[in-house]
């Protein structure tokens, strides 16, 4: 059995258990084998605008340690981890004055690294890897009940050179087609960022960016967001009930990463897919799904 390590980031393991907890009870039942490794460390992304290169040499001391444990996959839960650390990878291909400042970094630490790791997002391991049609063939209550606005966020395919042409970066469809292996059919919604990458900075805009998107998405009755970021959990989640309070607005939309979709449509436990852990109430899903169930 191929061996799989997960990187967890610094966000997921405090913010969004539940995420963490689905992923691995699903990938569990199709029989995925997935490694922690205890000496990860943060991708170094959020060090970016301090130095590139400080924050690039992070995510490359992760894939030495994982190549000195023998794995050659590394499968990400968060979009900026799965940035960083393919941005990091993508450098020690070819020859590059970064490339031997990288090694030189690493050299000092007493690593080495031959740019051999394959990293990959958890979604597109999923659609990759275990396929559409064996996710299929796992369904046990297809979600045709509902109406999911399913939100990729910009890093899972930008910026597309590093991720060697997977998807389509500006109308990316992967996210799409796995929910819609669920059973459940899609909400229509103006694409734009969450807003939570200014949300440090400038939280005023960042909530006006995260306004318009759940605007767009109530538009067209969706009835929960599928995730597959813990940061955009911060806006849409974390952050929805400040947007209604600030804009005067009401959406009560619920949030659910996809393992937790795909595990509700598997018929996996609920307690199992942490969805008593998520912020907004489930209610209003869970009541479509039974009554669609008795029909």
């Amino acid at each position: 059995m191929k061996k799989y390590a997960i990187f967890l980031g610094c966000t997921v393991p405090v913010r969004s258990t539940c995420y963490e907890q689905s992923f691995r009870e699903v990938v569990k039942d199709f029989g995925i084998e997935l490694i922690d490794i205890p000496q990860f460390s943060c991708c170094g992304y959020p060090s970016r605008s301090v130095s590139r290169l400080n924050a690039v040499a992070l995510s490359a001391r992760n894939l030495a340690i994982a190549q000195q444990n023998g794995i050659t996959d590394i499968i990400t839960l968060c979009n900026a981890c799965t940035e960083n650390m393919t941005q990091a990878n993508h450098l020690f291909h070819g020859e590059s004055e970064t490339k031997n400042k990288l090694n030189a970094i690493l050299a000092d630490l007493g690593y080495s690294y031959d740019g051999s790791i394959k990293v990959r997002h958890a979604v597109r391991f999923m659609y990759e890897d275990i396929g559409l049609e064996k996710i299929k063939t796992r369904i046990k209550n297809p979600l045709t009940a509902l109406k999911i606005a399913a939100y990729p966020g910009c890093h899972y395919t930008k910026p597309s050179e590093i991720y060697e042409g997977f998807d389509d970066p500006e109308r990316p469809h992967t996210l799409n087609d796995l929910v819609k292996a669920t059973g459940a059919s899609l909400a229509k919604y103006e694409t734009a960022c969450c807003g939570g990458g200014t949300l440090g900075a400038k939280e005023d805009t960042a909530l006006k960016m995260g306004l318009a998107t759940l605007k767009s998405m109530k538009a067209d009755q969706a009835d929960a967001i599928v995730l597959i970021c813990p940061f955009c959990d911060v806006m849409f989640e974390q952050n929805q009930k400040k947007i209604e309070k600030t804009f005067g607005e009401e959406f009560n939309l619920p949030i659910l990463y996809y393992p937790q979709l795909l595990g509700l449509a598997m018929g996996l436990p609920h307690e199992l897919l942490g969805l008593t852990i998520n912020r907004i109430k489930l209610d209003s899903v869970m009541e479509k799904i039974s009554k669609a169930g008795k029909e």
